[in-house]
């Protein structure tokens, strides 16, 4: 797995020319976390609803949810920030918008708009889909300048980055998640959650040791139980995006360590 990340990241310092400062990760080693209570673990998770069918009245019931659990964020589409910022005020909770969201497909120029906003409308942390065809293509400056508008007009937002992993290559996540750090990312994420796959251990585990510590690493898509989130964890995931989130809750409080 080194092998193959210092691979990937000595072509793209190649290829970009000085254009951005790649990670270096070195040797850093990552101790997974390990939540010791109920309310730990809820700090790990983007409660989320991005369901296109999704009414007001279920993201208001979402957002009483993580004000009432204790969630990292309400993730939701950017139309319904508003109405998250008005249930969440004065809340722990932040509030994730997703941008270009499902596809990536959107010009950066339309994402940048979206995200100023999403922000303009209250959200704390942006979750934006990088362009995977030109990734897919090899044009990797125009990844890292789609993803580098956003944090330029997002610079003090959580800025979370989605690769959707079930679409790449290994070369091609790697290459993904060290340009979207290199652009100033927060963290990378793996999927949507609405392509062919969602998150899987061996897809955490390489994103770790792509990112290091300079990073942390969300996975997202199917993460149904407790067993489901423990997994993701221990491979290396900091945060969890789901929309089980209660019922992974009440897993754990069922014994679930």
């Amino acid at each position: 797995m080194n092998e193959l990340i210092e691979q990937q990241r000595e072509l793209l310092a190649r290829e970009l020319d000085g254009r951005a400062q790649l990670p270096d990760i070195g040797e850093t080693e990552y101790s997974p976390i390990v939540p010791v209570s109920p309310s730990k673990l809820a700090a790990l998770i983007d409660h989320t609803l991005l369901r296109p069918e999704a009414k007001p009245d279920e993201v208001a019931e979402l957002c009483r949810e993580a004000r009432e659990y204790g969630f990292a964020t309400a993730c939701v589409n950017s139309r319904f920030v508003p109405l998250a910022r008005e249930l969440l005020r004065g809340a722990g909770p932040g509030i994730a918008a997703v941008i270009g969201f499902p596809f990536g497909a959107s010009s950066t120029e339309a994402k940048v708009c979206e995200a100023h906003q999403a922000l303009r409308d209250g959200a704390t942390e942006l979750d934006m889909v990088l362009p995977v065809g030109p990734l897919r293509a090899g044009d990797h400056l125009a990844v890292l300048e789609d993803v580098r508008a956003v944090r330029e007009a997002a610079p003090n937002a959580v800025l979370k980055v989605i690769l959707e992993t079930c679409l790449l290559t290994d070369e091609e996540k790697v290459r993904g998640a060290l340009l979207a750090v290199a652009a100033g990312a927060d963290f990378v994420k793996t999927s949507t959650g609405f392509g062919s796959g969602g998150a899987t251990v061996e897809d955490v585990r390489l994103l770790r040791a792509t990112v290091g510590d300079s990073a942390g690493v969300k996975a997202s898509g199917g993460i149904r139980t407790w067993e489901d989130a423990r997994a993701m964890l221990e491979a290396g995931a900091s945060r969890l995006g789901c929309s089980r989130s209660v019922a992974i809750l009440e897993d754990f409080e069922r014994g679930g360590m």
